[in-house]
């Protein structure tokens, strides 16, 4: 198996850079934004015509939520142009690829839980970038997928889990987002369910029944809050002796912390079809913070 990775260096990339090297008979091309510039058609087509890869797996993404309200050509630039070249580069040699997006394609409003078929209403630029991004690959590559994700963590880059242990060595008490709710998600995980992709439309080639190319949604269990998630956060740090103590946590109301980007209020996204299709479970993100001295070392 061919595999070119894109935004190895992110948090989802380098977890799928470190488990791919651990399966046989596969050879990959691990590249970040130095050493391919998705935002230009003619270098995407010059490494994948050289490499020639059997999956495309585009881990790059602008994913600075509020700095995509002002920075919109370059959220353009990287969340829908970017892909569009790498899906008609992957078109052009028959190479499948797949894509990772987000919950903020949604209003975020809906009662209940999100599923693959709800109307799209992104209320950011991020989210409308992102968007534009997805119909771009599906319009332009005969064999993608996209997988949405949400509130996504690792042990590289930074993200939600960093920030709390860091703030929690500065401050006693912290006021946390109580009324936006979704499932966190480990990065390991999502690299883990895309590899599974990968390798089953590796073995059976264009064999490979075309009805499950499309959108799946992949998240954590159980749904929390921003607040419950720090909570946890936490409790599994004083427990694994990361923390000597866990500051007080207090929910806050999401006027209460304005941001220059709209948040959606509901993240909370339907994975059961991507259990059907593949067999894979949502995320166990508390298991995934059994590990969190990893997490303070990045």
């Amino acid at each position: 198996m061919k595999v070119l990775i894109t935004g190895s260096n992110g948090q989802v990339g380098s977890c799928l850079v470190k488990q791919l090297q651990t399966c046989t008979n596969t050879e990959i091309l691990a590249v970040d934004r130095t050493e391919l510039d998705i935002t230009s058609k003619a270098n995407v087509i010059k490494i994948v015509d050289e490499f020639k890869p059997v999956i495309i797996i585009n881990a790059a993404a602008h994913t600075a939520v509020d700095k995509a309200e002002s920075e919109i050509d370059l959220s353009y630039e990287i969340n829908r142009n970017g892909p569009c070249y790498l899906a008609q580069a992957a078109e052009s040699i028959g190479a499948a690829l797949l894509h990772i997006s987000t919950d903020y394609v949604f209003a975020g409003d809906k009662e209940g839980i999100y599923s693959e078929i709800d109307i799209v209403s992104p209320q950011s630029v991020y989210g409308v970038s992102k968007l534009a991004g997805e119909k771009a690959v599906l319009e332009e590559c005969s064999r993608s997928i996209i997988l949405r994700t949400a509130w996504v963590f690792g042990e590289e880059g930074n993200n939600f889990v960093k920030t709390m242990l860091r703030l929690a060595q500065q401050r006693t008490e912290l006021g946390i987002v109580a009324d936006q709710f979704g499932g966190p998600t480990y990065a390991g995980d999502i690299a883990a369910a895309l590899i599974i992709i990968a390798k089953e439309i590796n073995k059976q080639g264009h064999n490979f029944d075309s009805t499950k190319y499309g959108i799946y949604h992949y998240s954590g269990l159980p749904h929390t809050s921003w607040c419950g998630f720090a909570k946890k956060i936490f409790d599994k740090a004083v427990e694994q002796g990361v923390l000597n103590k866990a500051p007080l946590v207090k929910g806050i109301k999401t006027l209460d912390y304005p941001t220059p980007a709209k948040r959606p209020v509901n993240s909370k996204l339907d994975t059961k079809k991507i259990t059907e299709t593949f067999g894979i479970k949502a995320c166990d993100w508390l298991s995934a913070l059994n590990q969190l001295s990893n997490f303070q070392n990045n």
